[in-house]
Formats: structure tokens, sequence, C-alpha cells
């Protein structure tokens, strides 16, 4: 006959199991896309000394030229590299753009995925709202010193306001200190961000002059001054007062969505009847084509789009 022992070996051993499934369950937790990127900052492009100085810099004078040219400003951004020391570089840009609103200061530093370009169908240089926030946090992680934001919009009353702002990687939130309001003489409006990075300066090619020089080339309505670790200022005049014209907003055609990005689509639009929403909501989509779409589809033209299922679509 077998053992009392012997018996008690598989319960024994499902307890276990279930002690593990339960240990493991408890270290199963949500991550912030902060410390997503904190760990994965190659991602970002900061996969190396050099290239982070220049990323840094390159995703604060985009923000910069968007934010001129969406205003109808031409643009004039200065840029300043100073050495620290071997690995430390503080870096500042400053623009003359319509600003950016006390209260929203933060949030645009200081969290990631937090813009206002992503849902719009147009062309601009930046798009996810990652990059000029991104820029803070890996100044924090490598340095463990805050950014420095400094911003003013046009108007008499008002005045340029001024905070230091750290990233909280486990809630993607900023940490604001220093908040003051102040007197920022010789700026009606703009933009500066103050930051310190670890990084390599170099020259020649993939460097900070070659890409300011270039960006100045392809946008000639801008001028762009440069102050460099050695101490040379580099003007990179304006060659055109004429601006730009602005990127138009398009609708998208349906031919290029996805089944689910179709059916939330048509979950928001304001518009009552399928036909009227591919008339109105998409690109290229005449009175007649809208008519064909339903026939061959099977679908009502009078149907609420909001009632439309994966069938439908």
């Amino acid at each position: 006959m077998p053992s009392d022992d012997s018996k008690k070996e598989p319960a024994e051993s499902a307890g276990k199991k279930t002690a593990i499934a339960h240990k493991l369950a408890a270290k199963q937790q949500e991550i912030s896309v902060t410390e997503f990127f904190e760990k994965n900052k190659q991602i970002l492009g900061f996969d190396s000394r050099s290239k982070s100085l220049l990323m840094g810099i390159k995703e604060a004078v985009d923000n910069s030229l968007d934010a001129c040219e969406e205003a109808g400003i031409l643009p004039d951004i200065s840029v300043r590299i100073d050495r620290l020391n071997d690995e430390d570089y503080k870096i500042c840009i400053e623009d003359n753009g319509p600003g950016i609103v006390h209260k929203m200061m933060p949030n645009v530093f200081g969290r990631l995925l937090y813009g206002s370009r992503f849902h719009a169908l147009r062309q601009s240089r930046g798009q996810q709202g990652i990059g000029i926030s991104a820029t803070v946090m890996y100044g924090n992680i490598t340095t463990g010193k805050p950014a420095h934001v400094i911003s003013r919009i046009e108007g008499e009353d008002e005045v340029a306001w001024g905070m230091d702002i750290v990233i909280d990687t486990k809630t993607n939130r900023p940490i604001v200190t220093n908040d003051k309001a102040f007197d920022w003489e010789g700026r009606e409006h703009g933009t500066s961000i103050e930051y310190t990075i670890k990084g390599r300066y170099i020259t020649g090619k993939q460097s900070v002059f070659e890409y300011l020089r270039d960006t100045a080339i392809v946008n000639p309505h801008a001028q762009i001054t440069f102050h460099d670790p050695e101490g040379k200022r580099y003007v990179f005049e304006r060659a055109t007062d004429i601006m730009p014209p602005r990127p138009k907003e398009i609708k998208p055609h349906p031919e290029g969505m996805e089944i689910g990005d179709l059916m939330k689509y048509a979950g928001n639009t304001s518009q009552k009847t399928v036909k009227a929403f591919l008339k109105n909501d998409f690109s290229r989509i005449t009175d007649r084509i809208a008519t064909e779409i339903c026939e061959k589809s099977g679908v009502s033209p009078d149907k609420n789009p909001a009632k439309l299922d994966r069938e439908d679509a």
C-alpha cells in the first residue's frame, strides 16, 4: 500500500505552484510611458553622447520653428552651448515665438506624449509630443538637474513665467519648483529652455553646427544664432521675409483606414447618416461615390454611422 507521505506530495506540489502563481501575480504592475523610455533611451535617439547632445537641440529648434510658423512670426532662434566639464553641457535655446500659456508649461515640457499635433492630419516637424519632454527627461536622469523654462505670451498685461521642471518617471507628470513671474526685458513674447545634459560636442558631419546650418538653408525665413562651447558666435542670416504657406489639415480617405480606425472615426462623427459621414468627413468622396460605396457594401445611406458594426465596416 502507498504510504501517507506519497499521497501528500502531489497536494503539496500543487500548493507550491499556486503560491508561486500568486507571487508572480503580485509582481505584475503597469509601466508608465516615461519609465519605458527611461530604460529604452535609444528609441528616442539618445544612444550616444554626441547624438544625445544633437537630438536635444534638434527637438527644441523644431518646436521653435513650428510655433513661429503657426503664429505667422518670422523665426529668430538662439542656441547656446556651454561646456561645464568633460561630459556635462548646459544648453539654452530661445525663440521669439507666440509663447506658451503659463498653466500649460509644465505639461508641454514635463509629460511625454503630450502635444497638440498628434491627432492633426497635416505635415509638421513634431507630432507625437515626445521630443522636448524626452530631452528634459534625459537631462534629469543623466545629470540630476531640472530644466529651466521661461515663456511669455504677447499682451501688455502679460508677464513672463519661469520655472524648474523635473519629470516623475513613475507617473509621467511634471514636478515644478521655483514657479515665478518676472519681467523678461527685451522679449515681448517667446520661449526659452535651458537644461544640462551629458554629451559630447563634435565638429564636422552630424555636428550641431552642421545641423543648424542645414536647418537655416532649408528654412530661409528663419534667423539662427549659434554660440558654440569654444565661445565662437555664428549667425545664419534670414534670406527672405516671406513665410512658407501654412500646412493645411486634411481629411482621411476610407481606403487608407483600418477597420478599427474606421469604426472609431464613425463613432465620433457629428454626422447623422452614413452618406453624410462619407461625404463630409472624408476627402475626395462625392455624393455619387458615397452612394456607390453604400450600395456595394449593402449599408443603408440613412443609417446612423455610430451604429455601424464590424460587418458594415
